[in-house]
């Protein structure tokens, strides 16, 4: 039998694409909310932390409305930036980055405030900037907690239901990613195809999360040292 390795390479793509985004937005927010003493740092975090108890489609619904051109967000992005982001992959980008960004921003947050203060203050002592001492002298000493983040973001984009399918569909080669052909692959009683599609998935979330603990396990004498 001949199975469609599309929406699993989609999948992938989505989640790398995810991740890199969550990378370059993700560590400087959780910088800012591990030292901030604003007032607005509840609230951001309240906002950081509102998909860990929002149902997925609550987020797909809200921002499918979002993007409409019927929306004037989304009559902006149509008229001025000729972009739809409706039934879309840089949608379900957005999507994914904004159900995805507390799996990177907890871990990393975390591990920066575990840290000494003296780190920092040290570092500032020796007139290393702030983006230089959380670049060069704080974020080295908290690899585990980067790759946790690195990774459960990553892991977490593959596994998404809700989301894609409320913003993006089932468009063949541009939204029908893999938990979308697996759910529409049950509801057509096509089985094989659908254990296809989960049993690749299942070994691709198995060794990913197996490879962390792995890392994590081996990076734990080198802690010790520094």
């Amino acid at each position: 039998m001949n199975y469609d390795w599309q929406p699993l390479l989609l999948t992938l793509q989505l989640a790398a694409v995810t991740t890199t985004v969550l990378i370059v937005i993700g560590i400087p927010l959780a910088a800012w909310i591990a030292h901030s003493h604003s007032r607005l740092k509840p609230l951001i975090e309240t906002l950081v932390s509102l998909p860990l108890v929002l149902p997925p489609s609550v987020l797909g619904f809200y921002l499918l409305l979002l993007f409409t051109p019927q929306h004037a967000v989304g009559a902006v992005l149509r008229d001025h930036f000729n972009l739809s982001l409706v039934f879309s992959f840089p949608g379900l980008v957005i999507g994914s980055v904004l159900f995805s960004l507390p799996f990177m921003v907890q871990p990393v947050q975390s591990g920066l405030q575990s840290l000494p203060p003296s780190l920092a203050e040290a570092a500032y002592t020796l007139g290393k900037s702030r983006a230089y001492t959380t670049l060069f002298v704080l974020l080295p000493n908290i690899r585990p907690a980067l790759l946790a983040g690195i990774v459960l973001s990553f892991a977490h984009t593959i596994g998404e239901f809700g989301v894609v399918l409320m913003i993006g569909g089932n468009i063949p080669g541009v939204t029908r990613v893999a938990s979308i052909a697996i759910y529409d692959e049950v509801e057509s009683l096509n089985y094989s195809a659908a254990h296809f599609h989960a049993a690749i998935l299942l070994l691709l979330s198995f060794t990913v999360l197996f490879t962390v603990y792995t890392l994590n396990k081996r990076l734990q004498p080198i802690r010790r040292l520094l």
